[in-house]
C-alpha cells in the first residue's frame, strides 16, 4: 500500500478518519447483514468482497464472470483473513444469463445488493458490437439486477458509476450516465445509493497495471504525457463503495473530495517514478520502433525505454470531475467523501424510448456506432463525445 500511495503523490490513505469513525457501526450492520456481490472478482469489487469479510457477514456471496479472478479471490481472503463464521459462497457467472436467474431464484434473499461489474475501458467503444454490449452491461444488467432485488425485499442496491458520467466525453461515460437515469426510475421502489471516483491506481486492465507487465515481458513501458488523473488505490474504492452502499441516502452518490492528499498526476510521471522504484533509470524514446529495439538491450544497463506520447484517441477528456454546477453537494457529513444529493428526476418517455430502439437494433441484429452515438446524444444533449477516428487499439 506505501509504495502505491507514494507513486501517486501521498502519504496516507483518503479515508481512514471516516473509516475509523464509522468502524464500529460498519460491523454491527455487517455482522448482523447478508451481502450479493456482482461483480465482486474484480478489482473494485474484490476490494468491497474484502471489506465486508473481515467484518464477518451472516452471508456473502459473490457473482463474477471470470473464473480465474475468483479462483485468486478466495486465495488471497483466505491466506489473509481467514475464514468467517457466516455462509461464504463464490459463483463464477455472467448476470446476463439463464443460470444467474435460475441462482437468484433459488436463493436471492439479501440485505444488501452491491454491482460493482461494469465496462470501463474507452477503448470498447471502437466499434458497434462490444458498445452494445457495453449498454448490456452497464445499463440493462443494472436495472435487471435492480428489479431482482426489489423482487426479492433487499433493504439496499448499490452500483458503480463513474466520474466519467459527469459532462461526459466518451460513450462508456455516456453509458454510465444514462445507467444513473434508469435508476433514478427504480429508486422509486428501493433504495440506490453509487459512488463516482477516480482512477484505480493499478487495477485490472489499467494502464499502470500494464506497467507491470511490460516489466515482466521485457517491453517498453508506453504512457500519455499530456492526460492528468486523480488515482485511488483498490482499499480505498472498497471503502467508498462500502459507505455509500451503508450509509448513503437514497439516490446518493458519494465521491472523495478533492484536497492535498488526492491530486492530478500524469501517466508518464507515475511512469518515471514506478521505473525508478524498480532501480531503473528512464530513457526517453522517438517513436514505438525505437522504443521496441531498445527493450532487447538497455533494461541489462539499469534503463528502461520509455515512450510518451500525446494522447489523440477518442474518447479522452481533458480533465477529470466528480459533479457538475447542476449537482448539489454535502461537503459536511464526512471528513474526505462528499456526497452528490438527488431529487427524483427522470422522463419516462426518453427512458422508454431508449429500451425500444435497442430492443429493434438486437431484434434486427443490425446496427451502427452512429446509430448508437445518435441515440446517446438524445439521451444526453450535451453529450461532448468526438471521434477522432483513432483508438488506443491502434497504439503500443
Amino acid at each position: 500500500m506505501s509504495q502505491i500511495l507514494s507513486l501517486i503523490g501521498r502519504e496516507k490513505e483518503l479515508f481512514n478518519e471516516d473509516i475509523e469513525k464509522y468502524d464500529s457501526e460498519l460491523k454491527k450492520i455487517i455482522s448482523s447483514s447478508t451481502f450479493l456481490v456482482v461483480g465482486g472478482a474484480g478489482s473494485i469489487g474484490q476490494a468491497v468482497v474484502k471489506e465486508i469479510f473481515k467484518r464477518n457477514p451472516k452471508k456473502l456471496h459473490v457473482v463474477d464472470i471470470s473464473e480465474n479472478n475468483m479462483v485468486e479471490l478466495v486465495r488471497d481472503l483466505r491466506s489473509s483473513i481467514g475464514y468467517i463464521e457466516g455462509e461464504f459462497q463464490t459463483l463464477a457467472l455472467d448476470i446476463g444469463s439463464i443460470e444467474y436467474d435460475a441462482f437468484i431464484e433459488s436463493d436471492g434473499k439479501y440485505d444488501y445488493v452491491f454491482n460493482l461489474s461494469a465496462l470501463k475501458h474507452v477503448r470498447s467503444e471502437k466499434d458497434p458490437f462490444t458498445l452494445m454490449r457495453m449498454i448490456d452491461v452497464n445499463v440493462f444488467n443494472t436495472d435487471k439486477t435492480i428489479q431482482q432485488s426489489i423482487d426479492n425485499g433487499a433493504k439496499k442496491y448499490f452500483c458503480v458509476s463513474t466520474d466519467k458520467a459527469a459532462n461526459p466525453a466518451n460513450m462508456m461515460g455516456a453509458s454510465k450516465k444514462i445507467m444513473e437515469m434508469f435508476l433514478m426510475r427504480k429508486s422509486l421502489n428501493i433504495e440506490i445509493s453509487t459512488a463516482r471516483f477516480a482512477n484505480v491506481a493499478f487495477s485490472d486492465g489499467s494502464l499502470l497495471h500494464s506497467f507491470n507487465q511490460r516489466i515482466e515481458k521485457n517491453q517498453p513501458i508506453v504512457a500519455p504525457k499530456d492526460i492528468k488523473r486523480y488515482f485511488i488505490t483498490q482499499q480505498e474504492s472498497g471503502e467508498l463503495c462500502l459507505m455509500s452502499c451503508l450509509f448513503g441516502e437514497n439516490r446518493d452518490i458519494f465521491f472523495p473530495k478533492l484536497s492535498k492528499n488526492l491530486h492530478l498526476m500524469s501517466f508518464a510521471d507515475i511512469a518515471v517514478e514506478y521505473l525508478k522504484g524498480k532501480g531503473y533509470e528512464p530513457y526517453l524514446c522517438e517513436d514505438e520502433d525505437e522504443a521496441r529495439t531498445l527493450a532487447k538491450t538497455l533494461p541489462k544497463k539499469g534503463m528502461w525505454p520509455c515512450f510518451f506520447t500525446i494522447s489523440d484517441t477518442t474518447g479522452e477528456k481533458d480533465f477529470e470531475e466528480f459533479f457538475t454546477d447542476k449537482e448539489t453537494i454535502d461537503m459536511e457529513k464526512y471528513q474526505n467523501i462528499a456526497v452528490i444529493k438527488n431529487d427524483l428526476e427522470y422522463e419516462q418517455k426518453l427512458l422508454e424510448n431508449f429500451e425500444e430502439t435497442i430492443r429493434v437494433f438486437k431484434e434486427n441484429k443490425q446496427w451502427s456506432k452512429k446509430d448508437i452515438v445518435d441515440l446517446f446524444f438524445k439521451m444526453i444533449p450535451e453529450f461532448g463525445y468526438k471521434d477522432t477516428g483513432k483508438y488506443l487499439d491502434g497504439k503500443m
